[in-house]
């Protein structure tokens, strides 16, 4: 069976974070998704098409919507965030800095949990400012008014970051991951394994 990923651009209700977001949610399957769009339904002549096709497409619009509402519901329905921190930086990139300030802010709001995961193929030994970015976490999410968060090391252990996130999201049954795109800019993490490797709704944030 095939499958297709699911992209979508929500309004969040936060000040605190970016206006506009993409959501990866799971794989779907291709068969329900819809070859028009809203704007080309409108200025098509639905008479001039098969009643059976007809049904099919508007079958097809309806589960896209459900797939739209489901992924909104997410921004509500979470009670345990992961944030994952793919980057070596010892005061953390830009894109790693604006992950922790809206994981933040949208585990206070909504009365969350968050889990920190450092993820990198080199040993905590061979990163002598490995205590610095862990101090720069800490400081970015008290910045953000979140003080207790659970921390995991993944260093070392020759896997690809985007398996690690997709283990750690299933193991703890996680509700959402937030993450930059610059993460997947800068390779650290494949965009084409997201859908397959996680199990739950990824927050991207764009630079």
């Amino acid at each position: 069976m095939a499958f297709a990923h699911c992209f979508l651009t929500v309004p969040a209700d936060t000040s605190n974070f970016h206006t506009a977001t993409s959501i990866l949610t799971r794989p779907f399957s291709s068969s329900v998704s819809s070859s028009f769009s809203s704007s080309n339904l409108n200025t098509c002549r639905l008479s001039n098409f098969p009643k059976n096709l007809r049904i099919r497409h508007k079958a097809s619009v309806k589960a896209q919507a459900s797939d739209a509402s489901a992924a909104a519901d997410a921004f509500t329905n979470f009670k345990h965030v992961l944030l994952p921190i793919t980057d070596r930086n010892p005061y953390l990139s830009e894109g790693s800095r604006q992950a922790a300030a809206t994981a933040a802010a949208m585990a206070k709001k909504y009365g969350a949990d968050i889990t920190v995961v450092v993820i990198d193929e080199k040993e905590k030994e061979a990163y002598p400012e490995h205590e610095t970015q862990l101090a720069s976490i800490r400081w970015h999410l008290s910045e953000g008014g979140y003080q207790e968060f659970k921390l995991l090391e993944r260093l070392g252990e020759g896997s690809k970051p985007t398996a690690i996130i997709g283990e750690i999201a299933d193991d703890m049954n996680l509700d959402m991951v937030v993450m930059s795109m610059e993460a997947i800019h800068s390779k650290h993490v494949d965009a084409n394994l997201l859908a397959e490797f996680i199990p739950c709704p990824v927050l991207l944030l764009p630079l």
